[in-house]
């Protein structure tokens, strides 16, 4: 097991590692395996690059994402010329339903909503927007609607994934599925693998809800 001591100067480096990230202006601590972020950024994109780049490391049991996104004066736009950039850049990706996507802006802070019928339509639709100049932060509030399909089906297409992924010990994680809730429980070895849990969850159809009570044992 890593001491706090250890993984601190791990989360320095993984910062440092990271081209996109400019680890001087973020604060980091560590306290019983929680890393916590602060410090100001350029860009919502470094915000998002710095806290996905901590939750990789071995050793890491959460992340708090403290970091404020203070835009210099050449990356400032207007509200409404966010907004169409938004629009173009769901219209412009593929994995987009961006017919069924609504979004607003206010002071350079984005907020989705709609209806899509998968997981990855509503991470696509964020992933898209994300880097955009100008973004502050983005609250997607899209809501995943899957036709209906067997909880039966649900659990076995889960943990037929997860058997197939080399990062994981399935026999370690249970699945249980009800009217589109699937409850994760067990344990894996780092916060990354169970992030990944959770997306392998999601990506199953009929899920609308991912309840995650798996534990990280270092």
């Amino acid at each position: 097991m890593k001491t706090d001591s250890q993984l601190h100067r791990d989360v320095l480096e993984q910062l440092r590692w990271e081209p996109s990230i400019r680890e001087a202006e973020i604060g980091t601590s560590v306290k019983d395996g929680v890393v916590t972020l602060s410090g100001f950024v350029d860009s919502f994109a470094e915000k998002w690059a710095a806290v996905r780049a901590v939750e990789k490391l071995s050793g890491v049991k959460a992340a708090v994402d403290n970091i404020e996104v203070k835009l210099p004066s050449a990356h400032l736009r207007t509200d409404v010329d966010i907004a169409h950039a938004v629009v173009s850049a769901l219209a412009w990706d593929v994995q987009v339903p961006n017919a069924q996507i609504k979004s607003t802006v206010r002071d350079g802070w984005l907020t989705l909503e709609g209806d899509v019928e998968w997981e990855f339509q509503r991470r696509a639709a964020e992933r898209a927007v994300r880097n955009l100049t100008g973004v502050k932060g983005v609250s997607n509030l899209i809501t995943v609607k899957p036709k209906h399909v067997s909880p039966y089906d649900v659990s076995s297409k889960i943990k037929e994934t997860l058997r197939r992924s080399a990062e994981f010990d399935a026999d370690r994680i249970t699945v249980e599925a009800h009217d589109g809730t699937v409850t994760l429980n067990g344990t894996v070895r780092s916060y990354a693998e169970r992030r990944d849990a959770e997306r392998a969850a999601w990506s199953a159809p009929g899920v609308t809800k991912v309840d995650d009570h798996i534990a990280v044992t270092i």
